[in-house]
């Protein structure tokens, strides 16, 4: 599936207006702060109903406007019309301008990978950034994760207010209940990790020439056995309801990059870690088409600042297949290099599209 148009109404500083892709490679040229990383937000915000900036809605509407827009035509054996209205604090998504009746029914339409700067927060930032990008790469091809860890979350947020409040006589039933659906998570969590890292090992040591680069899985229970499980829960209860807050489970687990049994994020250079956000995006690519066996559509924003001539080619190189890409490049960059024969190249100024 890939984007055939894109509609926008007072999103960011976009000019309204409905631009057709007529190739599964396209270019965004503009200087910074002209609009072309809100493009590929536009785009998102279609794939996933929501923004890959972690901003809130509101922000997305343009100032001076009350609501905003954005919808999508998505072409393949069946085409969907995807729509994305912003009304105030509300929000409305639509398929085919019916309601949508789950997120996952999203996802499933055009399986959508960004590459972005915020990317680095996946091997610099804090764990909880790290568990959001596994659980996404699961989320993209079982949609059964994502039904669990919705699930899940739900029973945590339950069993905090029940450890604030403190009403012990439901916590026993929410303990079983956090168990069940945690070991289902862990579970799956162990296996696309042992699945990541044997892809993403060799593409490292393809770009870098540094080997036996691993993700490491650390989940927060040691057993699923889940009666130990629940005694261990039983036994942190005290110190549980004097922080006021579930300390345990999957919610605490940890991913980590090793070498020769060593955190490797720790001991890389600023650019090895640049090079290490970019791969985890290729690697999660490539493992959705061997889990799926379907292409997916990739956004990726100013990804080749930070690469040196020979790192760029050798992106392109290992770049995954994928169903259409949009790029951005600011004007300077050599980016007819990379065009293909029938690559749309858009020229971007204060949020207006020239060819």
């Amino acid at each position: 599936m890939a984007f055939s148009s894109l509609r926008t109404i007072c999103f960011r500083n976009l000019t309204d207006t409905t631009i057709p892709f007529t190739s599964r490679s396209v270019f965004f040229v503009g200087e910074n702060g002209q609009g072309k990383t809100n493009l590929l937000e536009a785009l998102y915000v279609c794939a996933y109903g929501a923004s890959f900036r972690g901003v809130r809605d509101v922000h997305l509407i343009r100032e001076g406007c009350r609501e905003a827009a954005v919808s999508a035509l998505i072409s393949g054996v069946v085409d969907y019309q995807v729509s994305v209205k912003l009304l105030g604090s509300r929000k409305l998504l639509q398929i085919d301008e019916k309601p949508l009746q789950s997120r996952k029914d999203l996802l499933s339409i055009s399986p959508t990978i960004i590459f972005c700067h915020e990317d680095m927060e996946f091997v610099s930032g804090s764990p909880e950034r790290r568990r959001w990008f596994f659980d996404q790469t699961l989320s993209l091809y079982d949609s059964l994760y994502l039904e669990d860890l919705q699930r899940y979350r739900h029973v945590l947020k339950l069993r905090n207010t029940v450890l604030k409040e403190g009403r012990l006589e439901t916590l026993d039933l929410l303990d079983i209940q956090l168990v069940q659906i945690g070991v289902s998570l862990i579970e799956k969590r162990s296996k696309v990790a042992h699945q990541f890292s044997e892809v993403f090992s060799k593409l490292y040591e393809s770009i870098t020439g540094i080997d036996q680069v691993t993700l490491r899985y650390k989940p927060s229970w040691s057993t699923g056995e889940q009666s130990v499980i629940l005694e261990h829960l039983n036994h942190i209860r005290e110190r549980e309801m004097l922080l006021k807050m579930s300390i345990s489970g999957p919610h605490r687990d940890r991913y980590q990059f090793i070498r020769h049994d060593e955190e490797f994020e720790v001991q890389a250079s600023t650019g090895q870690r640049r090079l290490l956000a970019l791969l985890l995006r290729i690697a999660q690519a490539k493992l959705f088409t061997e889990m799926s066996h379907r292409l997916p559509v990739l956004l990726l924003d100013d990804v080749l600042l930070e690469l040196d001539p020979e790192e760029r080619k050798k992106f392109f190189w290992v770049l995954p297949e994928h169903e259409q890409a949009f790029f951005t490049f600011l004007p300077e960059e050599p980016y007819d290099r990379y065009q293909q024969g029938d690559t749309l190249v858009y020229h971007v100024k204060d949020g207006a599209l020239y060819l």
